[in-house]
């Protein structure tokens, strides 16, 4: 009898610890959320007829001050450029980038690749759902502009785009994923056809927990 009784509450010991801490904390959601591929569909459609195209379908509070957000990218061929923007195009860009990051350089090297991209507070996920091509990884940035622009729904938070230097390329196609940490750099080096990827975000105290893309979002 009395093994009996020290079973149990032996028992007990192990698992009331294990139920505490398995409850959300005060303030943090009790509720998970759905994103159909309906959505992400529906989304993506939209984004197909240009050239680049990034936005999360939704950015969900998950504790903590964490964020998730899912969202579907579109990149067009970059073996067809788009034709030279007109004089004072892209003013507006550039002013929003005025603050120099990354390593500064009067020459890069010839095999500097452009289209670098960090971002300061956002791990990223890719999972190639279309077409794919050859990304760029890792190195560093080289005459870098950052940009602050962090609006709600993102698609990013701030981050710096430049030159990448001491980077490596690597093959992604359909069914691959790549995860980038913080500050890495990631770009795409050349995209035959075109690429979409659905991208996975966590972040904290980047974006607006409860965001929902307009495209889906109930009217």
């Amino acid at each position: 009898m009395k093994n009996t009784a020290l079973k149990v509450l032996l028992t007990a010991a192990v698992l009331i610890p294990v139920a505490v801490y398995a409850q959300p904390r005060p303030g943090n959601p009790t509720t998970a959320t759905v994103i159909t591929k309906a959505e992400i569909d529906k989304i993506s459609a939209t984004e197909q007829s240009q050239r680049t195209r990034d936005e999360n379908a939704k950015v969900v509070d998950i504790g903590d001050g964490w964020s998730m957000e899912l969202g579907i990218i579109h990149r067009a061929s970059t073996r067809n450029p788009p034709p030279a923007p007109a004089a004072g195009a892209g003013n507006a860009q550039a002013a929003a980038q005025t603050i120099p990051c990354g390593e500064r350089m009067a020459n890069p090297p010839a095999d500097a690749i452009p289209g670098a991209i960090t971002h300061d507070n956002q791990t990223e996920g890719y999972y190639i759902v279309s077409g794919g091509g050859t990304a760029f990884i890792d190195g560093h940035v080289v005459n870098g502009r950052h940009s602050t622009a962090n609006p709600d729904g993102g698609p990013n938070g701030p981050g710096c785009g430049g030159l990448a230097v001491g980077s490596r390329k690597i093959e992604l196609k359909v069914g691959d994923v790549l995860i980038v940490p913080p500050g890495v750099i990631h770009g795409w080096a050349d995209i035959p056809d075109h690429v979409d990827y659905l991208s996975f975000r966590p972040s904290h105290g980047v974006m607006k927990n409860g965001w929902v893309n307009p495209t889906i979002a109930s009217k």
